[in-house]
């Protein structure tokens, strides 16, 4: 329990490091936050009066001080524009959270299939075809996946959608505005993680307690499931949970090519306005996000090595 404890607070260390790197990082954009909100025409008195309503004519230190101990209150404090941090998030992270959730919905049951698949026909001709296919989709940035996406299922055979139209909910209105998005999101972290699974039960293959099984003439399903994928577990389920993180960061980019109404497109438009505590706010929600799937692949690794030591 101490070494959990002790795993989580230096996590939450380490996030509080990247919410101050954000803080600088942001800082140190060219452009002005308050020109940006006031636009070019604004006289120098306005944006020295919207600089002191906002904050910025503080210290960096002290405003990033201010805003991490509004946080740990649950205050996120309020956007450029006026709004509750707070309720932004609430409002356009359940859209990201669908968008997300079905990207890796779709991951984990696609790689653990074709992982297994490749990994328990090794050399045919079929899984041959594998190793292209997974270094390519790894390989392409989602903008231009989702670019293709567009050209060949949306403008070309019209199957489609190619931009996400939002009813009152907040959501897509229609269900086949989600297809192109979460192929976009979910195509590279197939191929990389159906990689990692055909690897990690390669590896446990070889252990001494697997031959056995085979020479007791155990069926392949039984090995595979009873003796291979448990010492495989902890290496696939810290890959799914690196996942995370990696669809968390391309919503940002897929969400802006498919107008979608998510967090991607608000920190895309926080960026552009020099917006710190918009920017600082999606991070914190991202990596706590992350930290949890982190705890949960550690939980699985504990629970897969018991028994073992």
């Amino acid at each position: 329990m101490i070494s959990v404890a002790r795993l989580l607070l230096r996590r939450a260390a380490l996030l509080v490091m990247l919410l101050a790197t954000v803080f600088v990082t942001v800082d140190l954009l060219p452009g002005d936050t308050a020109r940006a909100i006031l636009g070019r025409e604004a006289a120098p008195e306005q944006i020295a009066a919207k600089e002191y309503e906002l904050g910025l004519d503080r210290a960096l230190p002290m405003r990033f001080w201010s805003w991490i101990s509004g946080v740990a209150t649950g205050d996120f404090g309020r956007t450029a524009r006026g709004r509750s941090v707070g309720e932004l998030l609430v409002d356009k992270f359940p859209p990201t959270l669908l968008l997300g959730g079905i990207a890796l919905v779709l991951t984990v049951l696609a790689s653990l299939a074709l992982g297994a698949w490749w990994a328990a026909r090794q050399g045919s001709a079929s899984t041959r075809l594998l190793q292209p296919a997974t270094t390519t989709v790894v390989a392409v940035p989602e903008f231009v996946l989702a670019t293709v996406l567009i050209l060949v299922f949306a403008l070309g055979l019209g199957w489609l959608p190619a931009v996400t139209i939002t009813g009152r909910s907040g959501f897509p209105v229609s269900p086949d505005m989600l297809v192109l998005p979460v192929l976009a999101l979910a195509a590279p972290q197939i191929g990389w993680n159906t990689r990692v699974v055909r690897a990690a039960l390669a590896d446990a293959a070889q252990a001494p307690h697997v031959e056995t099984a085979v020479l007791d003439g155990l069926s392949t399903r039984v090995i595979l499931m009873r003796h291979v994928l448990p010492f495989a577990l902890p290496t696939i389920a810290a890959s799914f949970a690196t996942t995370v993180g990696m669809l968390l960061g391309g919503s940002v980019v897929v969400e802006t090519i498919f107008n979608y109404p998510g967090l991607g497109a608000v920190l895309a438009g926080s960026v552009a306005d020099r917006d710190t505590s918009v920017v600082a706010a999606v991070v914190t929600l991202s990596g706590a996000i992350i930290v949890g799937m982190l705890a949960v692949a550690d939980g699985i690794r504990a629970w897969s090595l018991r028994g073992r030591r």
